[in-house]
């Protein structure tokens, strides 16, 4: 079939599968393996052993910190977590606005407003430096905005963050108004480390596109939240943990995954584009999962086993385990957070990521312009008389 692309166009899978379109010092996905990394770093060793705002640096800084500079970064960022009066005063209308929608929709326009209060310039019309700045001041005011906008949207007063407090203490904080006990504060902190980044997914392309173009910080990150509020991509916490309630019991798993794995519905929480392996995220969260125990614990694990039994029985060769999304669920739900902010929860943790690739992307003048085939009716038509 004949293109309208041009003569270097070339033919890749659908969805840009498995196609290279730069190179980047950020980090990997090794599905075949089942390993990723930041930098030259195992994620997951990572998630482990270091707090947030070590891994924020290495992601913005290139290397990890050691005591004096993770103090320094800490204190800056934290000192960041204040909001403009101009986007402080504006949440409550874009509470109102959004109450059908969530905080994840409300962030967008509270990201355009704090770029616009803030000055943020295109990225290419400034220095690497001011680049930084403008990353870290979204960054640090993204975890605010989406606290802010749930308490607003339940009739309650947005809590001020502390700025004695490591970031997943403060998210806590700043969501239920009262500081977490440590066993809570660190499982979501490595929920957090865990989910910065991870390869070229589709938010993170996105931001990217939008940056290539030589947009302001603040408009990458806009786009990238809209790629990440589609359900295929952000939205699975949350649903993987719906399918733990309408499964109920255990003597109720395999009558209920046999029968919506023969009607071709997706069993959310597990597979993934990439991993043909077990995902590493989930065999960390599993394990954070089964150092609080409990029903709820204890009847997730056996669904996995089963599932991926039956999954290997009905869609043999398929590789097919549980990803990031079903014990994230479960970690964040013993954590007490609600369920609406499971997925503007990851966001809080991506942003650092998509900046990162935000930054890294503004260092090259090439703008990402894909091509398309043509499929429609053969052009040119006589155009029809009025």
């Amino acid at each position: 079939m004949p293109t309208t692309t041009g003569p270097n166009a070339l033919d890749v899978p659908r969805g840009l599968a498995g196609v290279v379109v730069t190179e980047t010092a950020l980090g990997d996905v090794r599905g075949r393996e089942g390993f990723y990394h930041y930098r030259q770093y195992s994620a997951i060793e990572l998630a482990r052993t270091r707090g947030f705002e070590d891994v924020w640096h290495l992601m913005s800084e290139g290397v990890l910190p050691d005591a004096d500079a993770r103090a320094k970064f800490a204190a800056r960022t934290a000192s960041l977590r204040r909001l403009p009066a101009e986007v402080r005063d504006a949440l409550p209308a874009i509470a109102r606005a959004g109450a059908a929608s969530g905080p994840l929709a409300g962030l967008r326009t509270a990201l355009s407003l704090l770029g616009a209060s803030a000055g943020f310039r295109p990225v290419y019309d400034i220095d690497a430096d001011r680049r930084r700045d403008d990353a870290l001041i979204a960054c640090a005011a993204v975890p605010t905005v989406l606290t802010a906008l749930h308490r607003l949207g339940r009739g309650l007063e947005p809590v001020e963050p502390r700025d004695d407090l490591p970031y997943a203490a403060n998210y806590l904080y700043m969501l239920t108004g009262s500081v977490p006990d440590e066993a809570r504060a660190r499982a979501v902190e490595q929920y957090l480390i865990s989910t910065i980044d991870h390869g070229f997914n589709a938010s993170t392309f996105t931001g990217r596109v939008v940056a290539s173009t030589g947009a302001d910080v603040a408009a990458c990150l806009v786009a990238a939240v809209g790629a990440l509020s589609g359900p295929l991509h952000g939205g699975a916490p949350s649903r993987a943990l719906d399918t733990l309630d309408a499964i109920g019991t255990p003597d109720r798993i395999d009558g209920w995954i046999r029968e919506h794995v023969l009607a071709g519905e997706r069993i959310m929480g597990f597979g993934h584009p990439v991993y043909r392996t077990e995902d590493p995220r989930s065999h960390m969260l599993r394990d954070i999962a089964r150092s609080f125990g409990g029903p709820l614990v204890d009847f997730a694990v056996e669904v996995e086993r089963q599932v991926e039994t039956i999954l290997a029985e009905l869609k043999p060769g398929r590789e097919l385990h549980t990803n990031v999304e079903f014990y994230a669920g479960v970690v964040m739900e013993l954590c007490g957070l609600p369920r609406e902010m499971f997925t503007p929860t990851f966001c809080a943790a991506r942003v650092v990521g998509w900046s990162a690739n935000i930054l890294e992307q503004a260092e090259d003048s090439k703008i990402i312009r894909p091509a398309a085939r043509y499929v429609g009716t053969p052009p040119p038509q006589p155009v029809p008389a009025p």
